[in-house]
């Protein structure tokens, strides 16, 4: 089981890192031109703000299980990973955008969210 919570969460840090990363470095504008068009109803801030929670749901999903301290935090992360990717599907579902990706994504969070407590 823990082998399973390993390569799930390695397979989402890499995709919220990516994805995280990238509202950080980039400007509004550029992502509006990436075809992130939600960007333009929200402001700078909070593309920001989200970028750095992706990021740091990222290094909670990893850091707790490398150190082996406060393993109870990284189902914590995958289970605020979850949230944020149902609060991303409704607003693309909003915007008649395509889902498939913040689904995949909400039921990996859900999935490393169960095995984490599992595991511990």
């Amino acid at each position: 089981m823990l082998i399973a919570l390993w390569i799930i969460n390695v397979l989402l840090a890499i995709a919220f890192l990516g994805a995280g990363g990238m509202k950080l470095a980039r400007p509004k504008s550029a992502l509006a031109e990436m075809g992130m068009g939600w960007v333009e109803n929200v402001s700078p801030t909070s593309i920001k703000m989200l970028g750095g929670l992706e990021v740091l749901g990222a290094i909670g999903l990893i850091l707790p299980l490398a150190t082996d301290i406060a393993l109870i935090l990284t189902p914590i992360a995958a289970v605020c990973l979850a949230i944020t990717m149902v609060g991303a599907t409704v607003v693309h579902a909003r915007r008649a955008e395509p889902m498939t990706v913040g689904i995949v994504l909400t039921l990996l969070a859900v999935v490393s969210a169960v095995l984490g407590f599992l595991a511990l």
